[in-house]
């Protein structure tokens, strides 16, 4: 079946060796370099891994705290120019294109590690719904594996075909335990590994989770939520956010 075939029937496609060795390359050194403040741009979020391996253990709002190499996430990547080449690849365009019609901007563009010393769990989630504070929800991502993402570094995993559901909660995000209990998703899921320089294109309602790191290698992947530029931001409490448009004419 072909990429888009898959995405829309099981949510979901593998690519691999899709990104060139070059860009590859320069991403995973561009991850190290932002990690360890070599290269700083204003605005970017970044967010420690746990020590537990624990998601509920989480902090949020401290930003970055100095040099490491155990950053779960760096996000608003679309302002580095080596990771906003690979968000403009001709392989995201043409992938994208087939699922969104006129203009098209990002949702977000984010560096998602397991460090080497185990990571985080990330259960179940959908990445839609009023969590986003959206007017719709974003229909396609590419998530790019950095570095080998065999099994038991944690890769994604995935229940195939449950985005034909539609969202399990109008809140989105994390899909309550009694859901994942009363559907059967443990039993359902299947795990995608992937190479360094795969790509899988996944639908926003896919339900996909990832474990933790247990290789002793830092497992990085790049992902990049593509919507149309015509998404409305909804939240209330601050000003409405605006979004970056990709694949100038």
């Amino acid at each position: 079946m072909s990429v888009l075939g898959d995405y829309r029937e099981r949510g979901f496609a593998h690519v691999p060796g899709v990104v060139p060795a070059d860009a590859l390359v320069a991403m995973r050194a561009r991850a190290d370099d932002l990690m360890h403040g070599r290269v700083v741009h204003d605005g970017l979020f970044f967010q420690l891994d746990t020590t537990t391996g624990a998601y509920d253990d989480l902090e949020f709002g401290n930003g970055w705290q100095g040099p490491s190499d155990n950053y779960r996430k760096i996000e608003k990547l679309e302002r580095d120019p080596v990771f906003r080449a690979w968000i403009e690849s001709d392989f995201a365009a043409r992938v994208v294109r087939e699922v969104i019609e006129g203009e098209i901007a990002i949702y977000r563009a984010l560096l998602m590690t397991k460090a080497a010393s185990g990571g985080t769990v990330l259960p179940f989630h959908q990445d839609a719904g009023k969590f986003w504070g959206l007017d719709r929800d974003p229909p396609i991502q590419i998530w790019t594996a950095l570095d080998d993402a065999p099994e038991d570094a944690g890769c994604l995993e995935v229940v195939p075909g449950s985005h034909l559901r539609g969202l399990a909660t109008p809140l989105g995000g994390l899909v309550p335990e009694p859901l994942v209990e009363s559907s059967g998703a443990d039993r359902a899921a299947i795990k995608v590994p992937a190479r360094a320089g795969d790509a899988v294109v996944l639908h926003n309602l896919v339900w996909h989770r990832s474990g933790t790191n247990a290789t002793g290698k830092t497992r990085r992947a790049f992902s990049v939520c593509y919507m149309s530029a015509q998404t409305k931001c909804t939240r209330k409490k601050r000003a409405p956010r605006s979004f970056v448009r990709v694949f100038a004419q």
